[in-house]
């Protein structure tokens, strides 16, 4: 065995890439060179040229690769035998702490934003392979868990090495496995994270703002890199699930009821396991839901936040072992009100509807959200899409109907044609016309109703925000006809409003109309449409008959236009006159 000596010192600067290729061919060429090992670690930094750590790297990599069967474990390098086995052990012992200083090395590498794209690539194709083989053919769930913490707590942006594990690795079943696993950890370590502990803790004058500032870039990267690992979709044959480690205790560990994060198991019990898909398929919707819940608790960032509630009810909801799970999360998050409480509707509502979620007061809430600015809103065609899916339900309230359709129809007056366009009031088919008011008993709103007394009052509290309070049913949509005569012209020729004209009552003469045509309404749809309309008779001018004046006398009542001209107002003009000729 070569005896170990510390390496002639010697500058960075004076090794060029030849020098450090020379390095590494002795070094695998004989032990007697195993003072290059140290030396070529130091190139593998962050703070090293690109090309030194490239050379470093390959030499390294083709050093330790062959030598990690024989290597013991980090844990085990503490404890020497005793006898002639001692001098080789503690060689062994040294070789693996060069490991793990190898392969901290490459993490700092890998999460530096001094590296470049493509040496980023490359260390990360490494580490990958370290963890597929360096645990003794399983997957070392250790080197794993340290690459994704270090991506996760980059300075800079980890969409690039995101989109190469999605693009190389997570098609793995073991991969996306314990992806989760780390990425729960991850949370957990955030969870009740509070700044001010952050400057206490640090003590290094770091400001509250930066502190904050690094707690939401860890958010934001733990939301892309979760958001991108596909989730398992069914299969009933286990062969179609592609793993990255070929072991097969891997194998069967996807498939017990034992979590792998909190305790191993025996290699014996593990071989008594039968491999299943449906086991799999278990197992990997238990930790997807263990992970995504445990992010959900984290105070997130607003532009988070809502990019969650837009895809929670497509990419989240149908592969969680028990979506009701989501309860608390959504329930918060449609108390917040605004466009918060508009974007968590979507997975509120698939809860409600296909997995038999009980929200109180549902409606109530619904019917706060009915402002001016949602019709302004980004989402706002999907929330009349699914308002409209709310209030088809036959077993609605006469008062609650008929106050979604009044302040729908309130609403319609003050806001600009793009959103008037989006009235989906059709639910409120059920309601009283002008002609038959009826006013609810003040203690219960199903009571017996008795005419209205006063003609030419409105009773309905718009700012009211309980439809039970609203007194709609004491009013008639008197709006519907003021939007019959809108400025706009394709506001006023809507279908919605004009369909109110019919005998409701009568079905065979009443069609649905879908309110997704008319939702995503805007100005430009306005314009193309009247650009496009083909019209029998088109105006030259507002009057059929030239006018004699500007303005008619019935237009300003009290007003007068004509001008009689005095004997003086002639001689003025006509000195004037001569004036401006001479």
């Amino acid at each position: 065995m070569a005896c170990v000596e510390p390496p002639r010192k010697k500058k960075k600067g004076r090794y060029g890439v030849a020098e450090l290729k020379t390095l590494g061919n002795q070094l695998l060429s004989s032990a007697s060179h195993i003072n290059n090992l140290p030396l070529l670690l130091g190139f593998v930094s962050p703070s090293s040229p690109p090309h030194h750590v490239l050379e470093s790297l390959l030499s390294l990599h083709s050093f330790f690769l062959p030598l990690l069967p024989k290597l013991p474990s980090s844990a085990a390098s503490a404890a020497a035998p005793s006898g002639d086995d001692q001098s080789e052990f503690i060689y062994l012992a040294w070789l693996r702490s060069k490991f793990d200083e190898f392969l901290k090395s490459l993490v700092d590498v890998l999460a530096s934003p001094q590296s470049d794209e493509t040496l980023k690539e490359l260390v990360l194709d490494t580490l990958m392979e370290f963890v597929k083989v360096a645990n003794g053919g399983a997957f070392h769930s250790a080197l794993y868990h340290k690459l994704l913490h270090s991506i996760v707590h980059s300075t800079s942006s980890a969409t690039f090495l995101v989109d190469l594990l999605e693009l190389k690795y997570f098609k793995y079943i073991d991969v996306r496995y314990f992806t989760y696993i780390s990425l729960k950890k991850l949370a957990s370590t955030l969870e009740g994270k509070d700044v001010s502990d952050d400057k206490i803790a640090s003590g290094d004058g770091t400001n509250e703002s930066q502190l904050s500032s690094n707690v939401e870039s860890v958010i934001y990267n733990i939301y892309y890199t979760i958001s991108h690992v596909p989730p398992l979709q069914g299969s009933d044959n286990t062969s179609d699930f592609e793993m990255w480690s070929s072991s097969e205790s891997d194998r069967t560990q996807l498939s017990t009821d034992v979590d792998a994060d909190d305790k191993p198991l025996k290699s014996q019990k593990r071989s008594k396991n039968v491999l299943s898909a449906a086991k799999i398929a278990k197992k990997m919707k238990l930790k997807f839901t263990k992970a995504w819940i445990t992010y959900l608790r984290l105070p997130l960032p607003l532009d988070v936040y809502k990019e969650v509630l837009v895809n929670l009810h497509q990419t989240v909801i149908p592969h969680l072992s028990n979506p009701i799970m989501l309860c608390d999360f959504l329930t918060r998050s449609y108390d917040v009100g605004g466009v918060v409480s508009v974007m968590s509707l979507s997975s509120l509502f698939v809860l409600m509807t296909q997995y038999g979620l009980e929200y109180p007061n549902f409606y109530e809430k619904l019917y706060a959200l009915l402002v001016p600015s949602i019709f302004l809103a980004k989402h706002r065609a999907r929330f009349f899409q699914l308002l409209d899916s709310c209030l088809k339900s036959p077993l609605l309230p006469a008062y609650l109907a008929a106050s979604f359709a009044k302040k729908l129809s309130r609403l319609l007056l003050s806001v600009p044609p793009s959103g008037a366009l989006e009235d989906g009031v059709d639910e409120g088919k059920g309601d009283n016309s002008a002609d038959e008011v009826m006013t609810p008993n003040s203690d219960n709103a199903n009571a017996g109703a008795v005419p209205c007394q006063k003609s030419g009052i409105d009773h309905f509290n718009s700012s009211e925000t309980d439809p039970k309070k609203s007194a709609a049913m004491r009013s008639s949509l008197w709006e519907i006809d003021t939007i019959l005569h809108h400025y706009c012209p394709p506001v006023s020729r809507q279908v919605f409003a004009l369909s109110l004209g019919n005998d409701l009552t009568v079905r065979a003469k009443t069609s649905e109309v879908n309110v997704g045509d008319f939702s995503a309404g805007s100005y430009a749809t306005i314009l193309g449409a009247e650009i496009s309309r083909r019209v029998k008779q088109v105006p030259l001018a507002f009057f059929k008959a030239t006018p004699s004046s500007l303005f008619s006398e019935t237009d300003f009542a009290g007003w007068t236009f004509k001008c009689e001209e005095t004997p003086e107002m002639i001689n003025d003009n006509n000195e004037k006159s001569t004036k401006d000729l001479s």
